[in-house]
């Protein structure tokens, strides 16, 4: 299943799951504020950065920081949840 690491305040965290819904795409939703592993395991796919919202699907992960449809639709497609 994908999993979006985000928080509360973050309003690209905000605009993916809004996204991800519209597209019919399930998810599991963790806030890394509430969860120190999770946010080890943001740390860990991004080079060090607390960069979100970070989507995990698999073994590949991708920031969606500065959203855009466009991001967000690359990357499913990428990772197969997604037709191009």
């Amino acid at each position: 299943m994908l999993v979006v690491y985000g928080t509360s305040w973050c309003s690209d965290c905000a605009a993916t799951r809004q996204a991800l819904q519209a597209l019919g795409i399930p998810f599991e939703d963790i806030d890394i504020d509430r969860d120190p592993e999770a946010e080890r395991k943001v740390l860990e796919v991004n080079q060090g950065r607390r960069s979100v919202p970070t989507l995990v699907y698999r073994d590949r992960a991708a920031s969606m920081s500065r959203f855009s449809i466009a991001k967000l639709r690359a990357f499913l497609a990428e990772v197969g949840l997604l037709e191009r």
